[in-house]
């Protein structure tokens, strides 16, 4: 009965992890199979992206707790146009968020960067500017199985490189200024702190 009621509600939201969950500094798997449970993580991830207590444009399988590479990503405009001068990259894949890739790596970088103002699902409270490549080319697959490698910029572009981080281990509080880590520090251990009290509770 519980299961019927579950079905019913669709997908629920599932906890975002913060930093000290050991999760979030572990190198994930790839996914080698899309099964009905990497669906259903997938269907959920997206509701915890779109519905949860903050709203993001990207989360990554670790950020939940799981360790797989998979991302669900939902960078479009709300009228679900494509910024102007967007890249192939956005026109392909904006129209169709949110959306679940599998395994997505950089292929290559541009020599050209871009330095803008990030936050993340798991780092609550924390921000500060990043220099990262600003267009990417990205190889990833979907769910159904088409694979795609393109060009990826904007705001696009900056949120594989953020999410693919997250499969790598990586936070974005790493590749702050030296001076931007030391302002972040304190509430960087305070959410430490408070993610260690859920995992011992």
């Amino acid at each position: 009965m519980l299961k019927i009621l579950e079905q019913l509600r669709g997908p629920q939201k599932m906890r975002v992890v913060c930093n000290g969950h050991p999760a979030l500094r572990k190198n994930s798997a790839p996914v080698e199979n899309v099964t009905k449970d990497i669906r259903e993580l997938a269907e959920r991830m997206i509701v915890t992206m779109l519905k949860g207590e903050m709203v993001g444009v990207g989360l990554a399988a670790p950020q939940v707790g799981i360790n797989k590479r998979m991302i669900v990503l939902h960078t479009c405009l709300k009228d679900g146009a494509s910024r102007a001068g967007a890249t192939a990259g956005e026109l392909l894949l904006e129209p169709r968020m949110p959306i679940a890739l599998i395994n997505p790596e950089i292929v290559s970088s541009s020599e050209e960067v871009a330095t803008e103002t990030e936050g993340c699902l798991s780092l609550p409270g924390v921000d500060g500017t990043v220099t990262r490549p600003e267009q990417v080319v990205i190889q990833a697959s979907t769910l159904d199985g088409e694979n795609f490698q393109i060009e990826c910029g904007g705001l696009l572009g900056r949120c594989f490189q953020h999410e693919i981080d997250h499969l790598n281990g990586v936070l974005f509080y790493d590749r702050l200024s030296k001076t931007e880590q030391k302002k972040n520090y304190i509430i960087m251990k305070k959410i430490e702190k408070q993610e260690k009290r859920r995992l011992n509770s």
